[in-house]
């Protein structure tokens, strides 16, 4: 089979939704054909090969952070991304084309899939639908509403990621599709581990751990004021992830008195991240809304209990007080104390550990394919 993939962001770019579109297309090129297209940043090719998956980077204007994307390179990445998979399609026959998040990834990929009638699948992933940290969210903003409203209708089949986000599609776009829920997927981690000293920690230590982009959304502010809560200097926060709130949060560590307690890595490899993960003690997150979470699914795999809020679709597979702890979105003192607990209660932390381990299992990135690939033939057999 051969499939198209068209997604604004992929890895090195982006956030958790380019992660999740790398590991299905890397697990599906093991017996398809699979070309991505996607935005070129910086010193990127605009082809080469990863992994087995072809990748078509095409460029885009005012985009300067690869972790933030600006309104100007999203509207670019249209016609960009048409022409590029215009001539893809001229010149090769795809079964599917597949774009991930409603805008702006969609509307290049619907109209490639009108004009050579290739059945088109969109998976909404979170924030292409509903942020609440946003002024114009495509929920509130009323192009950006329309547009996600017409890329669901004129999509062959709508997938979204939790139930959170399939509710959230229903309640704000009002779609009449039947929509399909397919979970994210991660691979089965692999590394090189390395000790708490190669990374300057003490054993003593009590590591928690976020990995995101720094953005609004993620509401690191909140994270770092509990580190300024709880005095034990021997809890510590370690923060992986980049983006434009950075000099922000680094201000107010300073400002707390807490510089030395929250540790900024930076944007790292996923063989770093890993490593991090698997030193740390507890996940923790602050954001106001995940769509799913496919960083809550690596922390569990390395055995991390998860605490974090209860708005998105982690609420699918989180359970409060067996899988770590979910609060009332933006209950700060619920949320220390349930920290307090983890880092007093040894007992439980390993408990939970364990269980997490177990877990996530059913989580894996195969699975998450052969749903996907079940329904990419559906779609082939009745075109």
């Amino acid at each position: 089979m051969n499939i198209l993939m068209v997604n604004y962001e992929y890895p090195p770019l982006g956030g958790g939704g380019g992660v999740f579109n790398m590991q299905l297309a890397e697990e599906l090129s093991k017996n398809h054909n699979i070309t991505v297209l996607t935005t070129k940043f910086s010193n990127h090719l605009s082809h080469e090969i990863v992994n087995r998956v072809e990748l078509i980077r095409v460029p885009v204007i005012m985009r300067t952070d690869q972790n933030a994307a600006t309104i100007l390179s999203m509207l670019s990445f249209f016609p960009t991304s048409f022409w590029a998979g215009y001539k893809q399609l001229k010149n090769k026959s795809f079964d599917i084309i597949h774009s991930m998040f409603a805008i702006p990834s969609a509307p290049s990929a619907v109209l490639l899939s009108r004009k050579f009638h290739v059945p088109h699948v969109l998976s909404i992933l979170g924030g292409d639908i509903y942020d609440p940290s946003k002024k114009l969210s495509p929920h509130k903003a009323p192009i950006l509403h329309y547009t996600v409203k017409k890329m669901m209708e004129e999509s062959d089949k709508v997938v979204a990621l939790s139930h959170d986000i399939k509710k959230r599609a229903i309640d704000y776009y009002c779609t009449l599709k039947n929509l399909d829920v397919i979970h994210l997927g991660i691979p089965k981690p692999v590394f090189k581990k390395k000790d708490r000293e190669y990374f300057g920690f003490e054993p003593k230590d009590i590591l928690l751990i976020t990995v995101g982009r720094l953005v609004p959304r993620k509401a690191l502010q909140d994270l770092i004021r509990v580190i300024g809560v709880l005095k034990n200097p021997n809890i510590k926060l370690i923060v992986i992830g980049d983006g434009p709130e950075r000099k922000n949060l680094v201000e107010l560590a300073g400002s707390l008195d807490v510089s030395d307690r929250v540790i900024f890595s930076g944007y790292i490899d996923d063989e770093e991240k890993y490593q991090l993960l698997h030193i740390a003690d507890i996940y923790v997150s602050s954001s106001r809304h995940e769509g799913f979470g496919i960083v809550f699914l690596e922390a569990m795999a390395l055995g991390l209990p998860i605490v974090c809020y209860d708005s998105g679709g982690q609420t699918d597979f989180l359970m409060d007080g067996k899988t770590g702890f979910l609060i009332d979105c933006g209950n700060r003192e619920i949320f220390i104390k349930r920290i307090q607990t983890l880092c007093q209660d040894v007992e439980q932390r390993n408990k939970m550990s364990e269980y997490n381990s177990k877990y996530s299992k059913e989580f894996y990135i195969g699975t998450c394919a052969k749903k996907y690939l079940d329904l990419y033939e559906s779609l082939v057999s009745k075109a």
